[in-house]
């Protein structure tokens, strides 16, 4: 499962945080998050769907009526139930942001960190995996690398974790050099 963290609202966070709570008590967090990415991916590409799903002008009897026509028996019992629940809360349209937030919480619980390293060349696998450790070990987490090629950074490596970024690249150490010889001339 890839996830990006993301801003999320104090309601999504709220409602993800119960079911991933449910999720590992019954040792089916990580199925119950594909599940949610999955609905998450659905609603994405029918924005209808999406879109009725939201539109507070539509009973809940009616939603509840098209939430267990699509989803009952097609998801695990506790997706289903969760579903209902938003529904009867009014809150089907925060689907989305609550499979976001789930993620997030859910990768934070199993000790994994998105990492994206940035080079100026495709790293092989054995570079990769030493880089991969490298980040783990100092962040005390399980690394999940994502690797970017830009050829203008020159050398070096650019890591982002979060909204945390550690520029070791070429490019940024000359402009390092550019900026102290401007600084130092009259």
């Amino acid at each position: 499962m890839a996830h990006r963290k993301t801003h999320n609202s104090p309601l999504a966070l709220t409602y993800a945080q119960s079911l991933l709570d449910l999720g590992w008590e019954r040792n089916s967090a990580v199925d119950l998050g594909q599940e949610l990415n999955e609905i998450a991916q659905l609603l994405q590409n029918e924005p209808i769907f999406r879109d009725y799903l939201a539109d507070p002008g539509i009973g809940q009897a009616e939603r509840a009526q098209a939430v267990e026509t699509i989803f009952k028996g097609r998801v695990a019992e506790l997706v289903y139930n969760f579903i209902e629940v938003l529904n009867s809360h009014g809150r089907l349209r925060l689907l989305e942001q609550i499979a976001a937030a789930y993620g997030d919480l859910l990768e934070a619980k199993l000790g994994n960190v998105e990492v994206g390293v940035t080079t100026a060349q495709q790293l092989g696998a054995d570079e990769l995996e030493q880089v991969r450790q490298r980040v783990g070990q100092t962040l005390g987490k399980n690394a999940i690398v994502h690797q970017y090629v830009d050829d203008s950074i020159i050398g070096g490596l650019v890591i982002r974790v979060g909204d945390q970024v550690i520029d070791a690249s070429v490019k940024q150490q000359l402009a390092s050099i550019r900026q102290q010889l401007l600084a130092g001339a009259p």
